[in-house]
This record gives C-alpha cells, sequence and structure tokens, in this order.
C-alpha cells in the first residue's frame, strides 16, 4: 500500500464531503498500519482528526491542534483515567446531558456503551435500570460497570435484593417488571436491543419487553433507548415523545466475500470454501450456523478435517468438560481443535467461559453459534463465516445478516474484518421498526389510557378478558392480582386457560400439594396436568419433561454425569439437559407460579400453596445463591467444592447473593485454594476470572 497516495484519496473524499468513504479508506489505512507495524505520520492523525475517529489519534506524532482535539473530548467514564469520544459518541452523550430522550441506532461497532458509563460518571443519578435481552449481556455488563461504580451504587442483577440509596439495576425484561412496584422513580432507563419489543424481530420474548416499558417509562425522568441498523421507527405509544437518531458512524472496516456466487448449491463445494476459509485465515473467527442441525454438521467438518490444537489451556478444558459434563460429549473433541459452540440453551456459565477463552491468544480460535452470539454478548472477531442463511427454521432477514456481518471487526482490536457469506444473503432493505401492543398484553392493558393506539378488535378482545376473568376468579380478586403484577410471562391465554380449568374442576386440583411431597414419584400427575394447560413450546414430550424434573431434583447432590447417566434410561443426551433444563427454570417455573397464584383465590379453603417446589423448580433445584452464581461465571460444580469447603453456606435459606460476593471477597484464589479441596488448574482459571467480575481487578 502507498500511505501517501492513500492520504491524497482519503483527502479527496473529504473534499467531495464524502465523509463516509473518507472514513472507510482511513480504517483500511490504519489497518495496513498495525499489520506492518508502521507509525502513524502527523498527517494520519490529521485525517483521523478530520474523519471524527478522535480515539485513534496517536497523540506522540500528531500536530498540536489534533492532540488539543484528543484531550477536548475525553471525558470521565469511571475509570482511573478519561478516555476520547469520537465524534458521534460525543454528539449522544451532549443530548443525554441536557434531558433527551433518545431512541438511537447506530452499528455494532459503534461503542454505545462508552455513552452510557459516561453519563451515569458525570450526571450521578440514583436510580439507573439497563434492560437487556439475556442473561448474558447482564453478566457482562455487570462486569463492565461494577469496577467503575460498585463503591458508589448497588449493583443488582437478580430479584428480591434489598435497596440501597443508590443503585445500578442490569437484567432482562422478566426481572425487571419484579421491580416495578419497589421504585418509585427511575432517572434514566436504558433498553439495550430495545428492537426486541417488536414481534417481528422476537415474538416469544416480545410481550414482556412491552410491558417492561409501559411500566417503567411511567416512572422514568429520561430514556435512551439502543439498537442496531434501524432505518426508520414507526409512530408508537413505547417511544413517544424521544428524538429517533439513526447513526452510521462505522469505525472498523468490513470487507465482504461473498463466495456463495460461486459455491451455488453443491454442500461438498461449500464444505471444502469453508475448511480453506479456516486454512488460510487463522485469527479469531466466529461461524453463525443458524440451527442446531447446521451446528452438529460444521462441528462434524471441523473434527474431520482440523488437527487437535496444543496449547495446554484448551487441553486444560476438555478435560474439564469431561470431567464435569460428559467425557463423550463432541464439545470435548472440538475444544481440543481450538473450536466452542455458542447456543442458548448451554449453561450461562459455560457460555461465559468460552466468550473468555475466545478473546484469549492462546484460548479458542472459532466459536460456531447460532443466532445467540449476537443476541446474548458483544464479543467481536476478525473474520466471521456465515454457514447457513437460517435462523432457526426461518431465513434471516436482512436485519439479522447486518447485525451478524457487522461482528466482524471492533474498535482497537481488528480495524479490518473479514465476512466470508457462503449462502445467498437477504436482499437489503431499510429497516422500519413497527411497535405495537401484542395480543398476548390483552391483560395487563388500560383500554382507555392506549385507545388511541390499540385495533377496534384488541379493545373488545381485552374488555371481553376482563369480563371473562372476572367472571372465573371475582371482578375484585382479578384486579388486585392485576394491581399487584401476580402473573409471571405475559401470555394473557395461557392465564384464562388455568383459571378456567382449576373452576371446571375444583376436586382434581385439591391435591397440588402433592408437588411439594419429598417423593418425586408423586410428582407425576400434576406436573403432566400442568404441562397440558400451555401445550405448545416445549420442543420435546410432555414424559421428557416430567422425568427431567425428577431427575434434576437431585442436582445439588449429584453431579451432571451422574445425572446424565439417569437421563440415558431415557435415551435423554447432554444437549437435551441443557434445553430441557432452561425449558423448566423458566417456562415450567413461570406456569407453576401462575397456577399456585390462581388456585389459592379459587381453592382458598384448601390452603394450598406450592412456592417451595415453585422456588426449586425455577433454581433448578440447586440452592438459589449458586443458580445465580452461574449468571457471574461460576459453575456449579466449583460453588459445590467452595460449600463442601466451609467457605460460603449455600444451603442457607436466608443467604442472599450480595452477601455470599462478601464472604468470597475475604479471600482471593490462592487463599481459596487452601480451605477447598480437588481445586484443579482450569478451577483455578475460572475462579480468577469470576473474581475480576465481582472484585473489579
Amino acid at each position: 500500500m502507498d500511505i501517501f497516495e492513500s492520504c491524497q484519496t482519503i483527502n479527496d473524499f473529504l473534499t467531495e464531503n464524502d465523509t463516509t468513504s473518507a472514513r472507510n479508506e482511513l480504517i483500511g489505512l490504519l489497518g495496513y498500519h498495525e499489520e506492518n507495524e508502521v507509525e502513524y505520520s502527523p498527517v494520519v492523525n490529521h485525517l483521523i482528526r478530520e474523519t471524527g475517529l478522535y480515539p485513534y489519534i496517536k497523540t506522540s506524532t500528531a500536530y498540536w491542534q489534533d492532540r488539543f482535539v484528543y484531550d477536548v473530548f475525553k471525558v470521565d467514564i469511571g475509570e482511573r483515567e478519561p478516555v476520547t469520544l469520537h465524534m458521534e459518541q460525543s454528539v449522544l452523550l451532549k443530548k443525554l446531558l441536557r434531558g433527551d430522550d433518545i431512541a438511537v441506532s447506530a452499528p455494532t461497532s459503534f461503542g454505545k456503551s462508552f455513552v452510557i458509563d459516561a453519563f451515569i460518571s458525570t450526571m450521578n443519578p440514583r436510580i439507573v435500570v439497563i434492560i437487556v435481552p439475556t442473561l448474558a449481556l447482564t453478566d457482562e455488563t455487570r462486569r463492565r460497570l461494577y469496577p467503575k461504580f460498585s463503591k458508589d451504587y448497588k449493583i443488582i442483577t437478580t430479584s428480591d435484593v434489598e435497596l440501597s440509596e443508590k443503585n445500578i439495576f442490569i437484567f432482562p425484561q422478566e426481572r425487571a417488571i419484579n421491580y416495578i412496584d419497589k421504585l418509585d422513580e427511575i432517572d434514566i432507563l436504558i433498553i439495550d436491543e430495545f428492537y426486541k419489543a417488536s414481534s417481528d424481530f422476537d415474538k416469544e420474548r416480545s410481550p414482556s419487553l412491552v410491558k417492561a416499558l409501559m411500566e417503567l417509562s411511567a416512572i422514568a425522568k429520561q430514556r435512551y433507548f439502543l439498537a442496531p441498523n434501524i432505518s426508520k421507527l414507526n409512530d408508537n405509544p413505547f417511544t413517544k415523545g424521544m428524538e429517533f437518531v439513526s447513526l452510521d458512524f462505522n469505525t472498523v472496516l468490513l470487507n465482504k466475500h461473498e463466495m456463495y456466487q460461486q459455491i451455488g448449491r453443491d454442500q461438498k463445494t461449500k464444505s471444502k470454501f469453508f475448511l480453506d476459509i479456516l486454512n488460510e485465515h487463522r485469527g479469531k473467527t466466529l461461524i453463525y450456523a443458524g440451527t442446531y442441525p447446521d451446528i452438529d454438521r460444521v462441528s462434524t467438518l471441523i473434527l474431520e478435517h482440523e488437527p487437535i490444537v496444543e496449547k495446554e489451556l484448551l487441553g486444560a478444558f476438555a478435560d474439564w468438560l469431561r470431567l464435569n459434563y460428559d467425557e463423550n460429549w463432541q464439545l470435548v473433541n472440538l475444544v481440543k481443535r481450538g473450536t466452542g459452540v455458542h447456543n442458548g440453551s448451554l449453561h450461562r456459565s459455560l457460555s461465559q467461559i468460552q466468550v473468555k477463552l475466545f478473546e484469549e491468544p492462546e484460548g479458542l480460535d472459532r466459536i460456531i453459534s447460532t443466532s445467540s452470539i449476537i443476541e446474548g454478548v458483544n464479543t467481536s472477531a476478525e473474520n466471521v463465516i456465515i454457514w447457513r442463511n437460517k435462523n432457526g427454521r426461518s431465513n434471516i432477514n436482512d436485519f439479522t445478516y447486518r447485525n451478524i456481518i457487522g461482528r466482524g471487526g471492533r474498535m482497537f482490536k481488528h480495524f479490518v474484518g473479514n465476512a466470508f457469506i457462503l449462502e445467498q444473503p437477504p436482499m437489503s432493505e431499510a429497516t422500519q421498526l413497527s411497535l405495537h401492543f401484542p395480543d398476548e398484553l390483552i391483560g395487563e392493558i388500560d383500554e382507555g389510557k392506549f385507545e388511541q393506539d390499540l385495533t377496534r378488535e384488541q379493545i373488545i378482545k381485552i374488555i371481553a378478558f376482563k369480563e371473562e376473568m372476572a367472571d372465573l376468579l371475582g371482578a375484585d380478586v382479578f384486579s388486585k392480582l392485576q394491581r399487584e403484577n401476580a402473573f409471571k410471562g405475559s401470555n394473557s391465554s395461557s392465564i384464562r386457560e388455568i383459571a378456567s380449568g382449576i373452576v371446571e374442576d375444583p376436586i382434581s386440583w385439591r391435591g397440588l400439594g402433592y408437588l411439594d411431597s419429598e417423593d418425586t414419584e408423586a410428582w407425576d400427575y400434576f406436573l403432566y396436568k400442568i404441562i397440558r394447560l400451555e401445550p405448545s413450546g416445549w420442543d420435546t414430550t410432555y414424559t421428557n419433561i416430567v422425568n427431567f424434573v425428577k431427575i434434576i431434583s437431585r442436582n445439588w447432590e449429584t453431579s451432571i454425569p451422574e445425572l446424565l447417566d439417569s437421563m440415558s434410561e431415557f435415551n435423554l443426551g447432554i444437549d437435551l439437559f441443557f434445553k430441557l433444563e432452561r425449558k423448566v427454570t423458566f417456562k415450567l417455573s413461570s406456569l407453576l407460579h401462575n397456577v399456585n397464584v390462581i388456585q389459592r383465590e379459587i381453592l382458598s379453603e384448601y390452603s394450598i400453596d406450592i412456592s417451595p417446589f415453585i422456588s426449586k423448580v425455577s433454581y433448578a433445584f440447586l440452592p438459589r445463591v449458586v443458580y445465580h452464581l452461574e449468571e457471574y461465571g461460576l459453575p456449579r460444580m466449583i460453588s459445590k467444592k467452595i460449600h463442601n469447603g466451609g467457605i460460603v453456606n449455600f444451603e442457607n435459606d436466608k443467604l442472599t447473593i450480595h452477601e455470599a460476593i462478601d464472604q468470597l471477597n475475604r479471600f482471593d484464589c490462592t487463599e481459596l485454594k487452601n480451605y477447598v479441596a480437588d481445586i484443579d488448574n482450569f478451577d483455578e482459571y475460572i475462579i480468577n476470572y469470576f473474581y475480576k467480575g465481582i472484585k473489579g481487578i
């Protein structure tokens, strides 16, 4: 590359007011400098300033005017040293500092989190609520904010935590709803990936996010909503009064290699291209497979053609997986070949460990994923491979496609990213975001308050639902349950089905208390009965669910390999183990909760309360704090060793997550090893990673 010629091209673009082309050319030039270890000249630094990429300026070789700009755009984000924002980050921060409500669309590599941190550090708000789409992003955000703000704020990520004077809440929308009655006001409400409030993008979870938006926006002084790749935001009741800002300010350059044109539909050719990419591009690589079967297909290719890598860290991880999960698990052999797997079913700590290893120079070189990698974590790579143009059963849309390839490149990591596209992408289109009230929420909406935003059919449904529920439960009882946000989940039809089922045959529900029995065989009848109340969305047979619940009732005292051995009797393997645990802890526990709420009103004379059983199910029959610590990156089997070593009594029902962290913070990893037996090298690696998230070191 001729540096002078590139600088001239960039200057020509700037002269023509084509800033986007100038910035793209410049980022490519910076990538060349990084790859060849070339020092920035004053001219290059000046062009960085002219394109608004101020953080990239090298002050040691810059003109004083450019050094001045670098310093002027510095802000406090809670770290030891202030950081320099780029031009568009600064624009957003200024809007927030003057109190504006903003809905912003910006590229994945934009650096939106810096703006949040700078706002908190500058404005010192008392109550901050940050809603993220997944528990993985909950922990990632907590790890970012904890070392910066934990001295002044209580950082809350779980339900039922006692509040402090100043609090930062970080959680998915389902948990946010639990705090609605505990907050009088919010200084700033931040919704990350707010496009998921549209059923067009997340049909399953959009109702709960819409509910959180309705309730929390009503008490929020200021709102800041974030999303990628949105070109237009249609009028809706949830972003009323907000300024929509659509930014196309890229901080990295993406090279797209559209290989699907050469591949066509030939799977052998596709496989050859895929393996050639792995051999020729050895940088960190995200492989978007799109479906679980395609994860298996890609995994098979790697197992058959990629050699075992000699990396001590990966060898230790493979041994750890074999010991703590399943020696025949495909992931064990993939890890030996420098490859991990990310999907929405894995234990949260296991997904976090793999993402951590992906960021290690001597760790994983690639991760095969479903859409969970773009929805669940803010990781990026030098290379992105799109193996399949599917998102589950559906074709990926242009929005999702751009989100996936947007993971190629990252500020200060990879100036230039590569996207290798092995199947035809969707047609490019402008993404308009339409937000509306989903039918699942008809029981939660005040039809008078939102009359202008509802269709005539929805208003009729709302009135009919409320009349029917009033007939079933009594008007006063139903109104009370609504005020208390007593129901979990947001499916009104499911709640109606539960109520009518109990009212129509109350005698058959009198034995519900058997679910609190220690005899797991006594659970069968009511587990089947309750699961049938909401027949869809289980992705397996009712029998598998019932058998699984009984097996994991021994989750705390029994190892995962032993549980898997019990499951083999029913032909249930490790992949289904992860999927069923996720279904049981969320879907089944919510269903049980709603049954319990309704039957206590209808069958009040029997004084039945299955809350203890519901609590066990919602935490996968683990101690509550152990379950929550997995979200912090500490696997259950290490928590068990810590418990047995007498460091923390996790079986104490009154123990809170913050108390447990305080007890753990009395030790460091080395000291812990003196008390805890059987801590191996990879246990120690995990514990060190966990401690960085609770100590901020």
